[in-house]
């Protein structure tokens, strides 16, 4: 008989997981996801991409608000007995007494290089702090946020002209085929989890809008770290006559000026430690992206404009 497997996610980042598993013959029992989510102005409901490719595959699927002392999925999963949970940014906390529910445990696909980045936004996190890399870590689920013993890490490059977007999609499809191993693995008893070094642990917090203001008095790299970590959502903005501009993409630029000064017409503004950003996207509140070439046709901000930080 084929081993039941559970499994727990919600974003895009998950589905190409999911596929691989569903495609490659495992017995994919149930999948848990958040519930749909109404639009802001609720004339839509929209589904996470996990429900959604769920209900391509025809897997049943099931959308509780919590799993805390909710005892009707807690005797589901008990009536299912099944052989393992994998989890991939599921979007809840799972609770302790659920973790006893699967002969093989919970095991969690999280987005770096454990112990670094626990949390809810380690890929944006990692950019942001200009690491030279991130990864895949195998760990399983404990108690403790992203805390568990790791079986398996698995590693990739950051280059400075990656955002976050590029980033998570590199590491879904490392995941996605890295998975098939790992489960084998866990099923047969070959898998050996060694526990983190906890005294190295940092936390990827969950991105905050205010977080994308750029400081134009920092320097260059980290300035273009922040506009490729919070790519597309939230973004890194500026504002300039009362107006806000979300910058897409840039890179470090030549010429010299004073922070904040726009230096050329290319839209290249001077920032920290005399460098400057050459901005090659960007986005007017309210209006559609457009190449730096395109916007500055029309645009208010010339060279000698001062950008402030506030």
């Amino acid at each position: 008989m084929a081993n039941k497997i559970i499994f727990m996610g919600t974003p895009i980042f998950c589905v190409p997981i999911l596929k691989s598993l569903y495609q490659n013959g495992y017995n994919i029992s149930v999948v848990f996801t958040q519930p749909p989510q109404k639009s802001h102005r609720g004339q839509k409901i929209n589904k996470s991409p996990i429900q959604g490719i769920s209900e391509t595959l025809n897997i049943d699927y099931r959308t509780p608000k919590t799993l805390k002392d909710n005892q009707e999925e807690y005797e589901f999963l008990k009536e299912l007995n099944a052989d393992l949970a994998i989890v991939c940014a599921y979007g809840q906390i799972i609770p302790e007494n659920f973790l006893n529910l699967t002969k093989k445990g919970f095991v969690n696909i999280h987005a770096s290089i454990l112990p670094s980045w626990r949390g809810a936004a380690p890929i944006q996190r990692s950019i942001m702090n200009l690491d030279p890399e991130t990864g895949i870590s195998i760990m399983k689920i404990k108690k403790e946020l992203d805390s568990g013993p790791v079986s398996n890490i698995y590693k990739i490059k950051i280059d400075q002209n990656q955002n976050a977007q590029e980033i998570s999609e590199k590491l879904s499809a490392l995941a996605a085929k890295k998975i098939l191993d790992n489960v084998d693995d866990i099923l047969e008893d070959k898998a050996k989890f060694i526990d983190q070094d906890h005294s190295k642990a940092t936390y990827a917090k969950k991105i905050d809008k205010k977080e994308g203001q750029i400081d134009w008095r920092q320097e260059a790299s980290k300035i273009i770290g922040k506009i490729n970590g919070l790519f597309p959502s939230p973004g890194a903005f500026f504002s300039f006559h009362g107006e806000r501009y979300k910058i897409l993409k840039a890179e470090i630029g030549n010429g010299v000026g004073k922070v904040g000064e726009v230096v050329s017409d290319n839209l290249e503004i001077a920032c920290g430690n005399n460098q400057i950003i050459k901005i090659l996207e960007i986005q007017r509140q309210g209006k559609k992206s457009q190449k730096v070439s395109e916007f500055m046709l029309g645009s208010k901000i010339r060279k000698g404009s001062i950008i402030p930080n506030v």
